[in-house]
């Protein structure tokens, strides 16, 4: 789940009881160095794994033409 892009880390501690910091520290154990240091890139301050910084509560994107009603 924290590799994934999309979810949440509120939602690994949710499912887990696991923090952020412990995630970092999982993470750092059982990836390579620069396997970890890419990760580490990637999600720091990336909207979809910080729910504090999504412009949308919960959810996922649909298109606008999904699940249409006729």
């Amino acid at each position: 789940m924290a590799w994934e892009d999309r979810t949440p880390f509120d939602a690994i501690e949710a499912q887990f009881d696991v923090t952020l910091d412990e995630v970092v520290k999982i993470m750092r154990e059982n990836l390579a160095k620069n396997s970890f240091n890419l990760w580490r890139k990637r999600v720091r301050g990336r909207k979809t794994k910080h729910s504090e910084l999504r412009n949308f509560k919960v959810g996922r994107h649909h298109s606008h033409d999904q699940n249409k009603h006729k």
